[in-house]
């Protein structure tokens, strides 16, 4: 009898280890196997025993559970098999084949299951023909911004440069995302492999992972994993380097600055890092999940790849369901499915079981949307069609008791807490953001609140009842207060709207440029927590 437990980092945080320790104790001649995680993460820790070669999974399962497993007792908790259940079979899996399926620095799963298949091929080329096939297949940069690979990659090998670098971009800091980690835990090899042929199409020798230091199980996964495929990708190398836990260094120019042991700020444009780069060098700068595609690509064709998604968006998105949802995890699926398919069917909608007000898709700075907008397909022209965008694929789901006006005002609170400080409308801007915003909230507690019970900031006002006089007086001063809030709301809504456009355009990076997303959506899509429908009405 084998049991497969994972060794994912939120796996272990569920309590994945307590039970592996609980299940060597109870079946001490059992095989316990630690593998990658299947991503399903309501069901953390995620057992499967396996006789003769049938795997049965149970969760979630806490050391309480393991007597009645073992009797095949625990039917409460019965999965059956895993690879069946409704939240894996609809995925197509191409990134994330391998996942809850092999064990994460095994040399010998990873070849079992087509490991190193891309690079060989990838040998047998030309870097021309290997750069051709990555455009052929349509992937386009999985971090945020959407580049076609291929493009970035024919430019560096268009450069000239005696040395080339390859730069992956491992800083996932947008909350609700977890792909690069899940792929670093799990299957640490096809990034390796993926870095791999970068240096061959583009002549690069040596690549450097960038990943935050937040990340200690991928960290050690993904160095140990260097180390034991080092004569596989040679003469290419790899070393990892730790973050310092920025969120603007995830921007590739600071990013490179951080690396050169600079401060993490970003570099003006031109020159673009793929002239001049890493110490000077031409550099490729992908996200993980971008090369963790391209092993796939170069072993099955640019146009197995490309037979998936919709329009521009080919191939598949690893996408990280997570915030108020009842099933969070992540779902590999191609471009084209709806936002209401992911967050209600495959979801299940909120774990608190109330309704869904707004989804958050693309991070921190990604912007929200109301379920009069489910019906977008996960494209990135269609979500740039609704003033929104996919960034790393997250998905942040809010119930009905979220006060938008208080997502807003955390947007530039982010912006101002993160920024780099480099140009004056994110420096600036996000800070005057807050203040402005603090004075709509305070607008809109006069518009809300009857009259004479709380003051602009919201603070209890004394009741006024010692008269006729005094109420005259209390009802004539609160309806001028009224008016002024009205005149104030109004004002701090234009401002605002004139900082976001500001930031939007004017700001050196995605982190300025991007913020107004979240704001102006809530602004737009919730004007009622603004008390905005309260002043038209």
């Amino acid at each position: 009898m084998r049991i497969l437990i994972s060794d994912d980092a939120l796996a272990i945080a569920c309590g994945a280890d307590r039970v592996a320790a609980g299940f060597a104790k109870a079946a001490p001649d059992a095989e316990i196997v630690r593998v990658s995680s299947w991503g399903m993460h309501w069901l953390e820790p995620l057992v499967e025993i396996e006789i003769d070669s049938t795997r049965t999974g149970y969760g979630p399962v806490a050391p309480s559970d393991i007597a009645a497993i073992l009797a095949g007792e625990a039917d409460a908790i019965r999965i059956g098999d895993v690879a069946a259940h409704p939240f894996i079979a609809g995925q197509t899996r191409l990134t994330f084949a391998r996942a809850g399926r092999t064990r994460p620095l095994s040399l010998d799963d990873y070849e079992a299951t087509g490991g190193w298949a891309g690079l060989r091929a990838a040998q047998a080329m030309t870097p021309q023909h290997i750069v051709e096939t990555v455009t052929a297949s349509g992937l386009r940069g999985r971090g945020g911004a959407g580049f076609p690979a291929g493009i970035k990659w024919k430019t560096v090998l268009d450069a000239p440069g005696n040395r080339k670098y390859i730069v992956c971009n491992a800083d996932e800091g947008d909350s609700g995302t977890f792909a690069d980690r899940m792929l670093i835990e799990g299957d640490p090899y096809v990034l390796i492999e993926g870095m791999a042929i970068a240096g061959l199409a583009t002549g690069a020798d040596t690549g450097f992972v960038y990943i935050r230091s937040e990340y200690p199980h991928a960290i050690a996964k993904l160095e140990a994993a260097v180390a034991r495929s080092r004569a596989i990708v040679a003469p290419f190398r790899i070393e990892v380097r730790e973050g310092a836990g920025a969120y603007v260094c995830g921007e590739e120019t600071s990013l490179l600055n951080s690396l050169e042991g600079k401060r993490g700020e970003v570099r003006a444009k031109p020159p673009l890092p793929a002239h001049q780069g890493l110490f000077g060098c031409p550099t490729v700068i992908n996200n993980v999940l971008t090369l963790a595609a391209i092993p796939f690509v170069l072993a099955e064709g640019p146009q197995a790849y490309a037979d998936y998604g919709m329009g521009r968006s080919r191939g598949t998105m690893p996408v990280q369901l997570a915030g108020n949802i009842r099933h969070g995890g992540l779902y590999e699926t191609a471009f084209g499915i709806t936002l209401g398919e992911l967050v209600e069917t495959i979801g299940g909608g909120t774990a608190s079981g109330r309704p869904v007000r707004a989804v958050q898709v693309g991070g921190p700075l990604g912007a929200y949307f109301p379920p009069a907008l489910f019906d977008t397909p996960f494209d990135y022209e269609a979500f740039a069609a609704r003033d929104g965008l996919i960034g790393h694929g997250g998905v942040t789901v809010f119930d009905d008791g979220v006060d938008m006006a208080a997502q807003a005002r955390f947007a530039m609170a982010f912006c101002a807490i993160e920024s780099c400080g480099k140009c004056t409308p994110c420096r600036l801007g996000s800070t005057r953001g807050i203040e402005t915003i603090d004075r709509i909230v305070a607008a809109r507690s006069v518009r809300a609140e009857p009259v004479g019970t709380k003051s602009a900031a919201g603070q209890p006002l004394p009741f006024l009842n010692t008269g006729a006089e005094e109420k005259d007086r209390a009802s004539t001063g609160s309806a001028r207060a009224g008016l002024e809030a009205g005149a104030e709301l109004d004002d701090a809504v234009a401002l605002v709207e004139d900082l976001c456009e500001t930031m939007k355009f004017g700001s050196l990076c995605a982190l300025g440029g991007f913020t107004p997303y979240p704001v102006l959506s809530a602004l737009h899509h919730f004007p009622e927590d603004f008390g905005l429908k309260e002043a038209a009405e």
